[in-house]
């Protein structure tokens, strides 16, 4: 993959989907995800050239645009909270990443049903520590069939501070996406281990180097 080519197709499509009104019978909300998915596929991008200031301003600015698309799709679209998130946490705003796991609890994540609102529940009550609330929803989700099933144990993993078993389910978590035939904007990065290791990070849980195309040097 030309990581700089990408780079610059994620920032000429940022403004070309700025300017382009939605389609008749286009929901708005998705409109304004895929100006935040733009800024995603930039900030992967320079993730992967090695650029981590440049990575961080794209992710924060994607977590932005997928707030607003969060505010202009109708209740229980988890999807956008996930992805603020995940956006976050990438970018090392932990400000921001509580900021919006408070929001994501205070619009009822946690008593979602369902593999994804239990999956944004997950995630917003690890990056607020709350680990204990954490584990049951993780173990919840892997029963209800979160694919793939390696990120919900991955989740449950962290949430007990389990460091042999958060490191084999990553190291899955990992060979799912090697096993894709198609990656969101064409953006081929193994974000979701990424995210995890930021979680694991915070815990002072040893976080390995994996080698592999999908992930930075």
């Amino acid at each position: 993959m030309d990581w700089a080519a990408k780079r610059e197709w994620a920032l000429d499509e940022h403004e070309r989907r700025l300017v382009t009104p939605a389609t008749e019978g286009e929901r708005e909300d998705f409109r304004l995800a895929g100006i935040a998915g733009a800024s995603w596929a930039g900030g992967l991008s320079a993730v992967m050239l090695g650029e981590p200031e440049e990575a961080s301003a794209l992710l924060r600015r994607a977590a932005d645009q997928y707030e607003t698309s969060w505010g202009a799709a109708p209740a229980g679209a988890w999807g956008r909270p996930i992805a603020m998130l995940r956006c976050r946490l990438m970018a090392g705003d932990h400000d921001g990443a509580r900021r919006d796991a408070e929001a994501a609890l205070a619009a009822g994540a946690a008593e979602a049903t369902g593999p994804i609102g239990g999956y944004c529940a997950a995630l917003a009550l690890l990056v607020l520590r709350r680990d204990p609330e954490a584990r049951p929803v993780a173990e919840r989700i892997a029963e209800e069939g979160l694919q793939p099933v390696a990120v919900a144990h991955a989740l449950a993993a962290l949430a007990a501070a389990d460091a042999p078993a958060y490191e084999a389910a990553r190291r899955e978590v990992l060979g799912s996406f090697e096993e894709r035939d198609a990656f969101l904007e064409d953006v081929p990065v193994a974000d979701t281990v990424l995210v995890l290791d930021a979680l694991a990070r915070e815990r002072g849980l040893e976080v390995t180097a994996l080698s592999s195309p999908l992930l930075p040097a």
